[in-house]
């Protein structure tokens, strides 16, 4: 059964952890190795200087390739973060942010990402020169 919107949210809510949950990631889209989240801009996630810290952006990674797997794989399978890799490239400021996980490979014990962290433009698509941060992964697939 393809993983929904609704699925993908409530996976969300039945597989993290409380602190994850305040960030208020909400699925946008799930394709077959793939998930948008939205990070929405909140002042309590802002360090000095008010730019959404690198550490949401990060948690929102590792949370959008977890999204990705369960489409790939039809719904959530216990995984652990072995490696997260991460380059910061410009501040967002006042802006929700989207976060786009792609599954480069997906094997049996093994899964890889791409992530890319983008500031939301006004209509709702990825505003143009925005990405803020972009992300590699690998996954060790448990279950």
């Amino acid at each position: 059964m393809p993983l929904t919107v609704e699925l993908a949210d409530k996976l969300l809510t039945d597989n993290f952890a409380p602190w994850v949950l305040d960030l208020g990631l909400r699925v946008v889209t799930v394709g077959e190795r793939q998930a948008v989240l939205r990070l929405p801009w909140s002042q309590r996630l802002a360090r000095e200087g008010g730019a959404l810290s690198g550490q949401a952006l990060m948690a929102a990674a590792d949370t959008a390739v977890v999204v990705a797997v369960a489409a790939a794989r039809g719904g959530f399978v216990p995984m652990t973060t072995v490696q997260l890799s991460t380059s910061f490239q410009r501040p967002v400021v006042g802006a929700d942010v989207l976060v786009r996980a792609t599954l480069t490979k997906l094997g049996r014990t093994l899964a890889f990402a791409d992530i890319v962290m983008a500031q939301e433009g006004p209509d709702g698509s990825v505003a143009e020169d925005a990405t803020a941060a972009h992300a590699t992964a690998v996954y060790a697939l448990l279950g």
